[in-house]
């Protein structure tokens, strides 16, 4: 290989196509704020030590991207925080990190920061840095495009480019003149276009269980954070109870996150119901979608990955009052669940609030196990729109942070 890349710059070395390896000792500021951005953030790294072997990255991220040699101030865990409401209990310990990281970046500056998603907390922290002329990228939008559309000129002030997941959100960036590019999603390159759901219960542990043959598994993801478990986890094991009412053969698989999640389920399983047939699982929660018929799930990127498994699905939130109340006169999206919002039609039933109820919920979810023409067809439209997503998202994310941190158009 050559010892100046294709700009002619000594010590860069071309390696294929647009990608492009620099020796120096580049730095890059990321900020990641829940499980999601982990996942996203150590793909992003992967990609960027391709190009950057020397880079340094550090802020705040999960352990995945500590697996990459992140190197994180703050646990990533003190950023996720569910709806309006309940941020104003923690709002003063945010405030502080924030002043804190971005104290630190502006006297350790970086060639580029990255904030991952969080948008709440990531884009004023993005437009302070920016205002010191430091570079600044946030990689995945907010959903600016359904509600707070004014957001959008916070936006523009923020960042010296915005990447988005899905190719909606790019085309709003472009009518609003914000710099963008569109890279797809790592979740549809990760995830083959079909997953057999025989491996998935073999990897499980079940091909020995009453689930290995049964055609009536229910997958329960009332979601990975305390506050989501408070408001679905009783009715999703309502919910359960009103499904095995109606369906004496039916099973249910419950991934966890950790050991405080479990806590907390197996509390409102004991008191709820005792005797249903729930096997609960220590993370896995793609092989639980995979292993199961029917998911029922929070909104949420979960629904992007059931959507990908290719597995019919009900969609479920809740949250206070308040923040309902709030969400509900600035939303402008006609839909929350994500596949809906891709196809721009209603894919999945998604039932919000009080229409989130173990009788609506338990309906919905023995239709689905019915098997009948409806979920064939269902699986052709998550196909195409799985195809559309696959776009090599890491790779395009590391390139256009690559162009941005050597001024490149």
């Amino acid at each position: 290989m050559s010892q100046e890349g294709e700009n002619g710059n000594k010590g860069t070395t071309s390696v294929s196509g647009s990608d492009v390896l620099s020796e120096k000792p580049v730095r890059i500021g990321m900020v990641a704020g829940e499980i999601s951005g982990d996942i996203l953030g150590a793909g992003l790294i992967k990609e960027l030590k391709r190009r950057y072997p020397n880079a340094i990255f550090e802020g705040i991220g999960g352990p995945l991207m500590v697996q990459q040699g992140f190197k994180t101030h703050v646990p990533m865990d003190r950023l996720s925080v569910m709806g309006l409401v309940e941020v104003l209990g923690r709002l003063f310990e945010l405030i502080w990190i924030r002043r804190n990281i971005r104290n630190y970046f502006l006297d350790n500056r970086p060639d580029v920061f990255i904030g991952i998603d969080a948008p709440d907390f990531t884009l004023g922290l993005e437009e302070s840095l920016r205002k010191s002329g430091i570079k600044t990228v946030h990689y995945v939008s907010p959903s600016v495009w359904a509600w707070r559309q004014k957001r959008v000129f916070k936006i523009a002030r923020a960042v010296d480019l915005m990447l988005t997941l899905f190719p909606f959100e790019a085309r709003f960036y472009k009518d609003h003149k914000v710099p963008v590019a569109f890279v797809g999603h790592p979740l549809a390159d990760m995830i083959p276009l079909e997953s057999s759901q025989l491996i998935a219960r073999e990897r499980l542990g079940l091909a020995s269980s009453p689930l290995a043959e049964s055609q009536n598994v229910v997958a329960l993801l009332p979601g990975s954070r305390s506050g989501e478990i408070h408001y679905l986890g009783e009715i999703f094991i309502e919910t359960a109870k009103y499904v095995i009412s109606q369906n004496p053969n039916a099973q249910f698989l419950l991934p966890y996150v950790n050991d405080d999640r479990k806590q907390q389920i197996e509390e409102i399983i004991q008191r709820l119901g005792p005797d249903l047939p729930i096997t609960l699982i220590k993370g896995q929660s793609r092989d639980v979608m995979a292993a199961s018929n029917v998911i029922l799930l929070a909104s949420g990127t979960a629904t992007l990955e059931a959507m990908l498994l290719k597995r019919p699905m009900v969609v479920a939130y809740r949250m206070s009052a308040i923040t309902f109340f709030i969400m509900k006169r600035l939303m402008k999206a006609p839909y929350i669940a994500l596949p809906n919002l891709l196809a721009n039609k209603a894919l999945v039933p998604e039932l919000i609030q009080a229409q989130a109820s173990p009788l609506n919920l338990g309906k919905s979810i023995l239709q689905r196990l019915a098997k009948d023409n409806a979920n064939e067809k269902l699986n052709r439209e998550f196909i195409q729109i799985h195809q559309s997503l696959k776009q090599d998202a890491n790779d395009k994310a590391a390139v256009a942070i690559s162009k941005l941190i050597n001024n490149e158009k």
